[in-house]
């Protein structure tokens, strides 16, 4: 098999997705952060909690997470205000990533953006709301 044959298969087979936040508030993104950790195995480690880096400009959050395995199923999260995420990763990565998210979040696409073996999706997480 040829280098880029070896690269398009190993591509495709990973589980990684790349999440991106910003502008939200510090403790949302902790909850989103946790969410991610509770379900998939994360760059991030539990004591790696978002800070805000700066008072005047917008702060980015970013992690990847590997969504081959899930770890226990997300409960419902709380948010103060809707958070933007956006993921980027394999197609079915980030169809896993979105669809377990809604466990915990009302999930709202609002863009995507599609490549030949990958996409990057635009969602928009509330906290659910009582029934």
């Amino acid at each position: 098999m040829n280098n880029a044959q070896e690269q398009k298969q190993e591509h495709q087979e990973s589980g990684d997705v790349v999440v991106t936040l910003s502008g939200c508030p510090t403790q949302d993104a902790r909850t989103v952060f946790e969410v991610l950790r509770r379900s998939f195995v994360s760059d991030r480690p539990a004591s790696d909690t978002p800070e805000s880096a700066s008072d005047t400009r917008p702060t980015v959050w970013t992690a990847t997470v590997d969504v081959s395995q899930t770890k226990e199923g997300p409960a419902p999260a709380q948010l103060s205000a809707p958070v933007a995420i956006e993921a980027q990763g394999g197609y079915w990565a980030v169809d896993r990533f979105r669809r377990t998210l809604e466990d915990a979040f009302t999930v709202r696409l609002v863009g995507t953006a599609a490549g030949d073996q990958e996409q990057e999706i635009r969602l928009r997480l509330e906290s659910h709301r009582p029934a």
